[in-house]
């Protein structure tokens, strides 16, 4: 097969990442409908949300030690299509607990998608322009936000909270397609005895993996501590009209289309840790202003919701990359696997925490507590920080 020039195979790859991002992504700002339609509260609707990352990181944590054994190709493959059928089984539910079920196989299988795809770039694309290319993967989430969600949103709305999943599933089967012709097999890290437990015990004392895996949770927690309510809370406490909802993720979307490549660059030439130390700061300013907002006007709240995208998720671009080069080509993809695993494990607690400190009272009342989120946000903002630093670079 001739190998796909590498901006193509990255946004081959984007694409991928984007039906993954979009499927998380979705069931947040169907939260207020959800809610509704399904009878439930914050608390069960966070447990919808914390099914996905809890389920990745089980099943991260299960196949990390055998990774690196297998063609990459194959196994983006094999996940891709486990994660399709989760979606479908999603557009099947009607209940609450079906629903819950079907959310941990898209966790599952999309968890393990999604650390194959880093891992892809890594192996394929060289260090010096390594946080660029995150960059462009990344630019899936800004998709995601400017085009998938509002798109669902209006579809949910339009039809029923089931339809956003069946064209997900659509898209999905479509870019599996293409992956099946135009991804080239990746197996330069194979050699005798690659992966499976000899090679995954020294990684699971490695400090310098171990200070990685710290860096990752607190960054997730510092990101994730405020996001899955934050539509809930829009709507309840900042004012924002429900069916006005989507503009905050396309305005959002739009921004960091054009901002996270940009960032990538920045990283590249001024170092990732200085870059990620900027966005950290100002993304710390840009939380504790949104989560103690009272009523606002509608372009104050795009305002702050826009600047919350660029710089919260911009963090996440010079931290794959400091990830990328922290252990050797060898162990890559089992410590991506474990970074994944890291980051939904994180996200899944954060947001369980969230669903039992945030309350509301009756149904469409204002949620309370959420302010104490920002803070707790904050705090590992500026930790996930410290540990960046005690991140050296390996390969």
């Amino acid at each position: 097969m001739k190998p796909l020039p590498e901006r193509v195979l990255l946004l081959l790859l984007a694409a991928v990442q984007f039906t993954h991002i979009m499927d998380f992504m979705i069931l947040m700002p169907l939260g207020p409908q959800l809610m509704r339609e399904l009878s439930i509260g914050p608390y069960e609707f966070s447990r919808l949300v914390s099914a996905y990352t809890l389920s990745a990181g089980i099943v991260g944590l299960l196949v990390a030690p055998f990774i690196d054994r297998f063609d990459r190709r194959t196994l983006l493959l094999t996940t891709y299509a486990g994660f399709i059928v989760g979606t479908v089984a999603c557009a099947l539910a009607h209940q609450a607990s079906t629903l819950l079920v079907a959310r941990a196989i898209c966790g599952a299988f999309g968890g393990v998608s999604g650390a194959v795809i880093l891992t892809i770039v890594s192996d394929l694309v060289p260090a010096v322009r390594r946080a660029a290319a995150m960059g462009i993967i990344m630019t899936a989430f800004s998709v995601a936000a400017a085009l998938g969600v509002p798109f669902g949103l209006y579809l949910a709305q339009q039809i029923n909270w089931e339809a956003p999943f069946w064209l997900l599933a659509g898209l999905s089967l479509g870019a599996w397609s293409i992956l099946w012709f135009k991804l080239p097999a990746v197996r330069a890290h194979l050699t005798p005895g690659a992966g499976g437990f000899r090679l995954f015990l020294p990684l699971l004392r490695n400090a310098n993996a171990g200070w990685g895996l710290l860096f990752m949770g607190a960054l997730v927690f510092s990101h994730f501590t405020i996001i899955p309510l934050l539509s809930p809370y829009l709507v309840h406490n900042v004012g924002v009209p429900e069916k006005h909802l989507f503009l905050v993720y396309l305005v959002g979307g739009v921004l960091t289309v054009f901002t996270l490549p940009y960032v990538g660059r920045l990283a590249d030439r001024h170092g990732r840790w200085r870059i990620l130390a900027v966005l950290v700061f100002v993304a710390c300013g840009v939380t504790l202003m949104l989560t103690n907002a009272g009523r606002l006007p509608l372009v104050l709240t795009l305002v702050l919701g826009g600047m919350f995208f660029v710089f919260a998720s911009g963090r996440f671009v010079p931290a794959q990359a400091i990830l990328s080069l922290a252990v050797p080509a060898a162990q890559r993809g089992a410590f991506m696997s474990l970074t994944a695993c890291t980051r939904d494990f994180a996200s899944g607690l954060v947001s369980d925490l969230g669903g039992r400190i945030v309350t509301q009272s009756a149904e469409g009342a204002p949620l309370q507590n959420y302010h104490y989120l920002g803070w707790i946000a904050i705090g590992f903002s500026l930790l996930s920080l410290a540990f960046a630093a005690r991140v050296r670079r390996v390969d």
